[in-house]
């Protein structure tokens, strides 16, 4: 999350939404009372635009905006640690963590389903890794001009770990054994999705598209009776191209890939992932994978965490926990394209 401005929320009438890496890919013949529209804007350093089908009233589509925008500040006002004030931010600055400190029921449920995740990753994904990810540049901290040593690295390794974490569900409350640094990256956009989704649930709109930097959320279908249809792009630095197309009419889905956010130092790349069990960029086969899941905070984190595991843990969790995901595999002879049974029944081309 950052604080980079963007233009206003705006909204318009979409007849073909077509945003290749996310976006539904097909045309719609719109009933006369519904229509499609698209409310865009930025956050979290990076942009959204939700589908709703609605009939058309101006006056409620900017009330929506207007709702959706408010709902993604508080999560960011929550959750950045690009904000020095943010919520999250004040409890990495308390001097002692070993005391509770009661959170608000967002950063709680965000924090709680990141340790599950955790857990279920075995330490791929962890939330604690913070500290590290500043050390390579990939924080809000500057871009160290040179790569951070080994010793460096152990030190910063020796002190986190998200088992150092205690929350208390009665209180909604968190504590920490060691001083850490939480770092809400790997899940806090795809939670900005669910949020907006719920806003909208709650809106009565029954048929929306929600993504924000490439993770989304859908619900119901489109007013030609169809699924949304969402594109999973091929992992090049060139120009955009679809590897895969889905159709959902609910579920959430996110990728995560090494393959755009990376930066290059003495010839080496380096990637924007680290792995927790060594401090280091990920260095393993995967290009890219994609996670299929009912709420899309879910689906953010254990895109991370399957890239950090490297294709054949994560695809062995996957196939165990019934899981649909969908792996990009960097092979001699070019990229391998590997799904589990579980996703197999989302792709339609």
């Amino acid at each position: 999350m950052t604080s980079r401005m963007f233009e206003p929320v705006r909204v318009v009438l979409v007849s073909v939404f077509m945003t290749l890496a996310v976006a539904a890919l097909a045309g719609c013949s719109f009933q006369e009372q519904e229509k499609v529209w698209e409310i865009s804007g930025g956050i979290f350093g990076t942009t959204y635009h939700i589908n709703v089908v609605l009939p058309e009233d101006k006056e409620r589509l900017q009330t929506l905006a207007q709702g959706i925008q408010r709902e993604l500040e508080a999560v960011d006002a929550s959750m950045s640690t690009w904000k020095q004030d943010s919520e999250l931010s004040r409890w990495n600055r308390k001097p002692d963590q070993t005391e509770w400190t009661e959170l608000s029921p967002a950063l709680f449920e965000v924090i709680q389903r990141s340790i599950e995740i955790a857990e279920l990753s075995d330490g791929a994904f962890d939330i604690t890794i913070g500290p590290v990810v500043n050390l390579w540049g990939f924080g809000p901290d500057a871009r160290p001009e040179t790569v951070p040593p080994d010793t460096v690295l152990e030190e910063a390794l020796a002190g986190i770990g998200y088992r150092y974490l205690e929350l208390n569900a009665e209180t909604m409350a968190l504590r920490s054994a060691k001083p850490q640094y939480i770092d809400l990256s790997g899940i806090a956009k795809g939670y900005g999705v669910d949020v907006v989704a719920r806003y909208l649930d709650r809106e009565g709109v029954q048929a929306y598209l929600v993504e924000i930097g490439g993770e989304v959320r859908v619900n119901g279908r489109k007013p030609d009776g169809g699924a949304w249809r969402l594109a999973i792009e091929q992992p090049s630095e060139g120009a955009r191209q679809v590897n895969k197309i889905v159709a959902m009419d609910q579920h959430a889905m996110a990728t995560s890939g090494d393959y755009r956010n990376y930066y290059e130092s003495d010839g080496v790349r380096y990637s924007h992932t680290i792995d927790p069990s060594t401090g280091k960029p990920i260095t393993n086969r995967m290009a890219s994978v994609t996670v299929i899941t009912e709420d899309c905070m879910t689906a953010d984190a254990l895109a991370t965490a399957f890239t950090v595991m490297g294709f054949e843990r994560a695809r062995a969790l996957s196939i165990r926990e019934n899981i649909p995901a969908y792996f990009i595999v960097r092979g001699e002879n070019g990229f391998e394209v590997h799904e589990t049974p579980a996703f197999s029944s989302f792709v339609v081309q």
